[in-house]
């Protein structure tokens, strides 16, 4: 089980990997994780935070005063499943809590917020100005 931290979101591909190699059945609060290959994922979307906080701020662009507008929370939780890491630990996963997900994931897809940063030590970087 991961702690929601920006660490772990960033590390989502590597962090679902080692799950998935040490056959250890993985949790985290990001939707990303089980994107990646993670057993489940039980938290709020950053999608929504993101856009709640644009309308926020929205809100105090307009002219409306800060000081009277609601303290915000969280109010929606997606349960988020990834069935083919499921499958390769050998777990049942019962239909009723499948029934209840959010969203369920069949194949696994790349996530590395990194990747277009990463490059590997043999690699060149080369200037397309050249």
């Amino acid at each position: 089980m991961t702690a929601a931290d920006p660490i772990f979101l960033a590390l989502c591909g590597d962090l679902a990997t080692l799950t998935e190699r040490y056959r250890v059945p993985g949790l985290s609060p990001f939707r990303e994780f089980a994107v990646a290959g993670g057993l489940l994922s039980y938290g709020a979307s950053l999608f929504d935070i993101y856009h709640d906080v644009g309308v926020y701020t929205g809100r105090i662009l307009n002219g409306e005063n800060p000081a009277d507008l609601p303290v915000q929370q969280v109010t929606r939780i997606k349960l988020v499943l990834n069935t083919k890491a499921a499958r390769a630990l050998a777990l049942a996963i019962p239909l009723t809590l499948r029934a209840r997900a959010d969203e369920v994931i069949e194949q696994s897809k790349l996530c590395d917020y990194r990747g277009a940063m990463r490059i590997a030590p043999s690699s060149r970087i080369t200037s397309p100005l050249r």
